[in-house]
């Protein structure tokens, strides 16, 4: 079987979580209002999330991945992938020299 590397254009800005839950909400039959109940959230915390004026927080993604499904943690790499999307086009970042090459690498895990 053959595998294929996904490929994103890095100039579009990854989805906010609220966008994917505004998808799911086309195909759920339930109103806003009722959906607020069953997550224990405003309907003001819904429609800004909605909106993509918040995040979501880890509290709001455990509730979110109980009712709609998937994990805290995907729910939380959504919102991770398009703060930093953001952040790295608006943190000046013009003064900050990076460390002299010889000191030992970092390693973030996978």
């Amino acid at each position: 079987m053959a595998v294929y590397k996904a490929i994103r254009n890095p100039n579009r800005c990854p989805s906010h979580p609220g966008a994917l839950i505004a998808d799911i909400l086309t195909d759920v039959d339930k109103s806003k209002v009722e959906i607020t109940k069953l997550l224990g959230i405003s309907r003001q915390q819904l429609y800004d999330i909605l909106a993509e004026r918040k995040p979501v927080s880890p509290q709001i993604a455990v509730r979110i991945a109980k009712l709609f499904g998937g994990s805290t943690e995907s729910w939380l790499r959504l919102q991770a992938a398009h703060d930093a999307w953001h952040a790295e086009r608006s943190v000046d970042v013009s003064k900050i020299k990076p460390l002299p090459k010889g000191l030992p690498e970092i390693k973030t895990p996978i």
